[in-house]
């Protein structure tokens, strides 16, 4: 069943012929991932190697891990390659309000150390576990800790890029479980997986079944559904701002004396910004937000007065509209500048 699911998507996401780092962590949906992947490869004309990530948070067992990976990569005949990383060092030097948590300064790096692995072999594609219960865990804690439409399209199925692709994404645990089974693989348990000190694990071990229990047995299928179909109408929003992104603003950077650069900034027009949607004003407001690397710091009460600001063509030059990250939009001759520089009025 599983290696059904998974040949057809491989046909579905393209991948026939191509060259795929799989990420293994030596966790049974790696381990599943890496041989269902490895028993279709004839038929779909797949070239596998495999990545793997010692974290080192672990000790012994994440050098036990690292070794279990080898071995099994070993029995099918593949190429391993393995990356340290140090997610305490990513979190050093930097305020409380920018500090990522151990586990995202974890998943950072170690997107990071495969696609370096990915990239030394050549591979045309890095290909990760991630499975219908997590896409439910990940829309449930967005939905939880505040999100908005955006957020509850989940993990896509393939990154913006094509790079990362998660063929397994429709296939729940206990399926995973299931072929694990029947093949009677072996895999390594990482223990804090059982540990109701993170918020997912609670979410995985008690709220998700309780919720299953009491009001939907197919709960996890219908948050996926729901997933979905808000991917589909992000990927459709999302061409509506990039139209209006270049027409209400380009991204500069001028030369000073010397030679150097400023930093970059928006340049943005007077007009146009009173007349749109609040939907499609806000997602600008936002997309102007992450392209000046400040998408982290916005909610809902900044982008509304980004576009408020922008709506005032009559406000007079040098207004200004101050920022999280240090930026500011002020109102110049024939429009408006964002940015963290001083702005010529």
């Amino acid at each position: 069943m599983l290696g059904a699911l998974l040949h057809r998507a491989i046909t579905e996401l393209g991948l026939e012929g191509r060259h795929l780092l799989v990420a293994v962590s030596g966790g049974i949906d790696s381990t599943v991932l890496l041989e269902g992947l490895s028993r279709v490869a004839g038929e779909c004309g797949l070239t596998l190697s495999v990545g793997h990530v010692h974290h080192g948070l672990r000790g012994q067992e994440a050098d036990a891990d690292e070794h279990a990976v080898f071995e099994r990569a070993a029995r099918l005949g593949l190429d391993c390659s393995s990356e340290r990383i140090n997610p305490q060092a990513l979190r050093e030097g930097t305020s409380n309000r920018e500090r990522p948590t151990l586990q995202e300064a974890a998943r950072t790096l170690r997107y990071e150390a495969l696609t370096k692995i990915a990239r030394k072999g050549s591979a045309d594609h890095l290909v990760t576990a991630h499975h219908l219960d997590d896409q439910a865990e990940t829309v449930l804690m967005r939905l939880l800790r505040g999100t908005g439409p955006s957020g509850l399209g989940g993990i896509p199925e393939v990154s913006a890029d094509g790079f990362v692709v998660r063929p397994l994404l429709g296939v729940t645990r206990l399926e995973i479980e299931a072929y694990a089974e029947q093949l009677g693989l072996d895999w390594r348990e990482d223990r804090s997986n059982a540990s109701d000190a993170y918020t997912r694990n609670r979410l995985r071990r008690h709220w998700i079944p309780q919720l299953a229990q009491e009001f939907n047995p197919r709960l996890l299928r219908s948050i996926a559904r729901l997933a979905e179909s808000q991917r589909r109408d992000a990927e459709w929003i999302g061409g509506l701002v990039d139209t209006a992104s270049a027409r209400l603003w380009a991204l500069k950077q001028d030369e000073i004396p010397g030679g150097a650069l400023e930093a970059p900034y928006l340049e943005m027009t007077e007009s146009g910004w009173a007349e749109l949607p609040e939907a499609l004003a806000l997602r600008l407001a936002n997309r102007a937000m992450q392209e000046m690397g400040a998408g982290r710091d916005v909610n809902r009460v900044h982008l509304g007065r980004i576009w408020h600001f922008l709506s005032r063509s009559e406000a007079a030059s040098g207004a200004t509209l101050e920022l999280p990250r240090g930026l500011r939009i002020v109102r110049v001759r024939g429009g408006f500048r964002m940015g963290r520089i001083g702005v010529d009025e």
